[in-house]
């Protein structure tokens, strides 16, 4: 089979190379998986560059999120075990964590939609118990990870205000349904997120950024209002005035949805099947921007971790010879 494997730490399109392997041996509780999509995450790049949680063994395999198929044809959503991860024809995954791909959805929307929506649905609803007619401010709204909260909190009854990052995101962010798009290259962030609260600002942040945002976030949010710290795609994490909560009644929220995994698996299979409810109702979509073949993954990885693109990028491993070899 074909697999790209990191040999050493780096750039995503330096570091990562195409091989022909063989297929990966299931360890006690695993099981084979032929990759049938495997979505594009920004931990995939920390990952190539040795700047996540996890630092799995060299070489391995990154893609964190896939739709595959099992030995008896079960299509089925995974977080692939790694060094074993999803930019190859064939992953493994722990065989009680797999969950069924909702059948409205194909294999690149299904890839897209556990962790991005996963985190989403419980920063949203365990974390920060977003309510109907609250007002939620989602930076990066056109990326990835964003846009699952945009639909999350539309779907939510929330109004939803979109920080994006240039005139082409700003549209993408109006087609996913935010009722207020900033552009934060040509607007000031909290002056625009107070005119449209009338002052008030947002119940709800919703922050994958880190670093300036997190600034913005604090003098954006609303009294007694909740901030949901997601991740640092932005590079740098802030150091948060406690004092400035204190003075102004609102929380921060650290929000790790791997660690449910582990502590309350029963809540990410809850979270699945809400989420699938809502997939077939069409009330979430995963925004699959780009499909690419396994050969491109390099390039793809290398695009998300540089900002550049919009929804989520999604490889699609073609069979040869009518199947994975």
């Amino acid at each position: 089979m074909q697999a790209w494997h990191v040999h050493e730490n780096g750039e995503p399109g330096e570091v990562m190379r195409l091989a022909e392997t063989a297929r990966p041996t299931p360890g006690d509780g695993q099981v084979l998986l032929r990759v049938r999509a495997a979505n594009i995450n920004f931990p995939d790049a920390l990952l190539c560059r040795g700047r996540y949680q996890i630092t799995p063994p060299l070489p391995f395999t990154p893609g964190v999120e896939i739709c595959g198929e099992t030995e008896d044809g079960r299509r089925v959503v995974a977080t692939p075990a790694l060094p074993h991860g999803g930019f190859a024809e064939y992953a493994l995954a722990d065989a009680a964590a797999l969950l069924p791909a909702p059948g409205t959805l194909d294999d690149a929307e299904a890839a897209a939609l556990h962790i991005g929506y996963q985190t989403g649905w419980f920063g949203l609803h365990r974390r920060a118990g977003l309510r109907a007619g609250e007002t939620l401010l989602v930076h990066a709204a056109a990326g990835g990870v964003g846009s699952a909260a945009v639909q999350l909190g539309k779907a939510a009854g929330a109004r939803v205000v979109g920080v994006v990052g240039g005139a082409g995101k700003a549209a993408v962010a109006r087609e996913l349904g935010c009722d207020v798009v900033v552009d934060r290259h040509t607007e000031d962030v909290v002056a625009a997120v107070k005119d449209a609260t009338g002052g008030r600002g947002a119940d709800v942040v919703y922050d994958p950024v880190g670093g300036e945002a997190f600034t913005q976030s604090a003098k954006a949010v609303a009294f007694e209002g909740r901030i949901v710290v997601v991740g640092f795609a932005g590079g740098t994490i802030p150091s948060p005035s406690l004092h400035h909560a204190l003075v102004k009644n609102y929380a921060i929220l650290g929000l790790h949805w791997g660690l449910y995994a582990t502590r309350n698996p029963e809540l990410v299979r809850h979270c699945h099947e809400r989420l699938t409810e809502l997939a077939a109702a069409g009330a979430i979509t995963p925004l699959v921007s780009e499909r690419v073949p396994l050969a491109g993954a390099a390039a793809a990885v290398q695009r998300v971790a540089d900002g550049v693109t919009t929804g989520r990028v999604v490889v699609v491993p073609a069979r040869r010879n009518g199947a994975a070899a």
